[in-house]
C-alpha cells in the first residue's frame, strides 16, 4: 500500500459523525492539511513529529486519526494524550471515543483496564509523577500526544517531567498552534535549527498557518473592534493623570490607562460590551446560536462584568472563574446551548472548543502575543462558510500590533539577540508570560506593585482593523457612525467584507466633509492617517527626523531651525517634539522629497 492510499485509508474506520463539526462538505473525510500531514507522517515514520496548526484548523482530527492508524497497524499498543488543563483532557477523551479510542481521563495510578486503549492527563500531572508514565512507556508500545506542547516549556519542573516520563515512548506526536515563547526554555522534543543570524529556533515537521487556513475556508475571518477614549486615574504616590488611549505614552502609562479602561465602574467597559451585545445581536439574526465571550483578567473583574451583561441584555451570563470540574460542565453547557454571553478568566483562552463564539471581548491586560494568538483563537472556529468572527479590543500598540499580524507565523527561538548596554527587550514579555500561564486565579500582588485608583473613563470607537488594513473614523458610543459597523452582516465572505468597510469609510469621510468644523468634537480622520504607535516609535521617528534634517542641513547650507519651521509650514502641526507620528512620517517623507530634488 502506497503513504498516500494508506493515508486515505486511515479513516476508513472511523465514526461518519467524526470530525463531527468540519465545515461545508468535509464530514467523514480529512481536511486537506489534515491528509498532507498524514501523508509527511506515513511517508517518514518518524519517532518524533511537531504538527504547527493554527487554533480552530483540527489538530485534534489530525492526531486521534493517526493515532487510529497506528494502533490499527500495531505499530503502537496504547496511547497516552497530555493536555494542559482538566477540561482539555476530558475533551480528549470524549472526542476520541468517537472514533473508538477509548482514553481514561480520571487515570491517577495503578494497571489500566483492559477497556481502554490509553489515558488522557494534564502536564501538571505528568510533572507530580513522571516515573508512573516512563513505566507505562516502557512496559507498552506507546503514541504520546503532547497537546500544545509549548506548554511543556512553562516551567524547568515540567519540562524535565515530561522528558522523564516519555523519553522511552515508540511515538511522540507535538501538536500547538502558537509554538512561540517569550522566554528561552527548550520543549522537550522539538527540534531547534539555528539560523543564518546564529538564532536557534524551532523546526516545525508540518505547518498550517491562519492564513493558510483562512484561504481554505478552514477559519473564520477576525474584523477587529478597537475603543479609544479618556482616561484618569491616581498613582501610588498621589498623583493624577489624564491620558487618551492610543496616544504614544509611557509603558506604566499605557498600562494603567488600560487597566483603567477595563475598570467596571467607569464608562468604558459598560459602552464596549454594549457594542459588543449590539454586535452578536446583528450576528445572529445570520448565526442564530453564536455566543459572546468576555476574557477577564481576574475573578472580581468577572462578575463585575457578568452582572453589568446582565444590566445590557437583561439574561444572565455564564460565568467561568477556575479550572474545576463545576467550570468544565458550565463551559459544556453553554457549548450545547444558546446562550448569550460567558465570562471567563484566562482558562477559555485556549483549547476549550465552544465553535459557537462569534464574538469576543479582550477585557485582560495580558499583552504577549502567545496569550493574545490563543484568545483570537477561540472566535475562529468555522461551521459553514462565510461566518465572521468579531473581537472587541482597547486601543493599545501592541494588542493593534498583533491584530494587524494575525497571518505571521512565528517560532519559538531559544536565543535572544542584544545588542550592549539595551536593556532585555524580552524580560516584561516572560514576566507577563508567567502570569498568562497561571492556572489559579489568586491574589498575587501586583494590584499593591502597581497600586492605583482608576477615577473615570469614557469610551470612543476608533477603528476597525481587518486583513491587516484599518477602516474607520472616531465616533461615539451609540452614533450613526459606530452602529454603520456593529451592523456589519454576520455571514460574509472576506473580499465582502473589505468592500463594506471600505463603503462605510468613504460614507463617513463624506458626512464628515459637509459638517462645520467647530462641530467636530472628536478627530475625524479615517484610522489609515491616525496610526496608533508606542511612545519608544515616537521617538523613533523624530530621531529619524532629526537625522533627516541634519543631512539636509549639509546639503541646503539651510539652519536646522529654519527646516523644521518650513516643515511646520509646509505639513502643518504644531512642533516636533508635540507631533502625531503621522505628522511626523509626513515630515520625514517631505525632507526627503526635499533632498531628492536637490541631487
Amino acid at each position: 500500500m502506497t503513504t498516500t492510499s494508506a493515508a486515505a485509508n486511515s479513516s476508513h474506520h472511523l465514526s461518519p459523525a467524526f470530525p463531527g463539526r468540519a465545515p461545508w462538505g468535509t464530514a467523514n473525510k480529512l481536511r486537506a492539511w489534515q491528509q498532507g500531514a498524514m501523508e509527511r507522517y506515513l511517508q517518514e515514520q518518524p519517532r518524533d513529529f511537531l504538527a504547527v496548526a493554527t487554533p480552530g484548523a483540527g489538530k485534534t482530527t489530525f492526531a486521534l486519526t493517526l493515532a487510529s492508524w497506528l494502533l490499527h497497524h500495531h505499530v503502537v499498543q496504547q496511547v497516552t494524550v497530555v493536555a494542559p488543563t482538566e477540561h482539555l483532557k476530558k475533551q480528549w477523551a470524549e472526542a476520541a471515543a468517537r472514533i473508538g479510542i477509548k482514553l481514561d481521563p480520571e487515570y491517577s495510578a495503578g494497571p489500566l483496564s483492559k477497556e481502554y486503549h490509553g489515558v488522557a492527563v494534564t502536564y501538571a500531572g505528568v510533572g507530580v509523577r513522571p516515573m508512573l508514565h516512563r513505566n507505562r512507556s516502557e512496559q507498552r508500545k506507546t503514541l504520546v500526544i503532547l497537546d500544545e506542547i509549548h506548554h511543556a516549556g512553562d516551567s524547568k519542573s515540567w519540562g524535565e517531567a515530561c522528558l522523564e516520563a516519555f523519553e522511552p515512548a515508540t511515538r511522540r506526536l507535538a501538536l500547538t498552534g502558537t509554538p512561540f515563547r517569550s522566554d528561552t526554555n527548550p520543549i522537550p522534543f522539538v527540534t531547534y535549527e539555528e539560523g543564518n543570524d546564529g538564532i536557534r529556533r524551532s523546526s516545525a515537521d508540518y505547518t498550517y498557518g491562519y492564513g493558510s487556513a483562512l484561504g481554505d475556508g478552514v477559519v473564520r475571518p477576525v474584523i477587529f473592534l478597537s475603543y479609544s477614549g479618556n482616561m484618569r486615574w491616581r498613582t501610588k504616590a498621589g498623583d493624577e493623570i489624564a491620558a487618551r488611549l492610543g496616544e504614544p505614552m509611557t509603558k506604566d502609562a499605557v498600562s494603567q490607562a488600560w487597566r483603567t479602561a477595563l475598570d467596571p465602574r467607569g464608562e468604558w467597559m459598560p459602552n464596549v460590551l454594549k457594542a459588543a451585545d449590539t454586535r452578536l445581536t446583528e450576528v445572529r439574526k445570520a448565526i442564530p446560536d453564536a455566543g459572546g465571550l468576555v476574557i477577564a483578567s481576574d475573578q472580581d473583574s468577572a462578575r463585575a462584568y457578568a452582572k453589568l451583561i446582565r444590566e445590557i441584555t437583561g439574561t444572565k451570563a455564564t460565568v467561568v472563574l477556575s479550572d474545576d470540574a463545576g467550570a468544565s460542565k458550565r463551559i459544556d453547557d453553554f457549548s450545547e446551548g444558546t446562550d448569550r454571553w460567558m465570562v471567563a478568566v484566562r482558562m477559555v483562552s485556549e483549547g476549550v472548543d465552544v465553535p459557537r463564539l462569534a464574538v469576543g471581548v479582550y477585557a485582560t491586560t495580558i499583552s504577549t502575543p502567545l496569550f493574545f494568538a490563543q484568545a483570537v483563537g477561540r472566535f475562529v472556529r468555522s461551521r459553514r462558510r462565510g461566518e465572521t468572527a468579531s473581537v472587541f479590543l482597547p486601543t493599545v500598540p501592541d494588542l493593534l500590533t498583533f491584530a494587524n499580524e494575525m497571518e505571521v507565523e512565528r517560532d519559538h527561538a531559544l536565543d535572544k539577540p542584544k545588542k550592549e548596554g539595551e536593556e532585555d527587550p524580552y524580560a516584561e514579555s516572560e514576566k507577563e508570560m508567567d502570569e498568562a500561564n497561571k492556572q489559579e486565579d489568586e491574589d498575587t500582588g501586583e494590584q499593591e506593585q502597581f497600586s492605583f485608583e482608576a477615577l473615570e473613563s469614557e469610551a470612543v470607537f476608533d477603528r476597525v482593523l481587518f486583513d491587516g488594513a484599518e477602516f474607520g473614523m472616531q465616533a461615539h458610543p451609540g452614533s450613526e457612525e459606530e452602529q454603520d459597523y456593529l451592523g456589519i452582516p454576520g455571514l460574509l465572505e472576506p473580499d465582502q467584507v473589505q468592500m463594506l468597510l471600505q463603503k462605510r469609510q468613504a460614507r463617513q469621510i463624506a458626512h464628515s466633509r459637509k459638517k462645520p468644523d467647530e462641530e467636530a468634537d472628536l478627530l475625524e480622520l479615517p484610522a489609515e492617517r491616525r496610526p496608533v504607535v508606542s511612545h519608544k516609535e515616537l521617538l523613533g521617528l523624530r530621531k529619524q527626523l532629526n537625522t533627516m534634517v541634519g543631512a539636509y542641513v549639509h546639503q541646503s547650507g539651510k539652519p536646522h531651525g529654519v527646516i523644521h519651521t518650513e516643515l511646520r509650514r509646509t505639513c502643518g502641526g504644531p512642533p516636533s517634539a508635540e507631533a502625531t507620528a503621522g505628522q511626523l512620517r509626513q515630515r520625514i517623507e517631505k525632507v526627503q522629497e526635499w533632498a531628492t530634488r536637490m541631487k
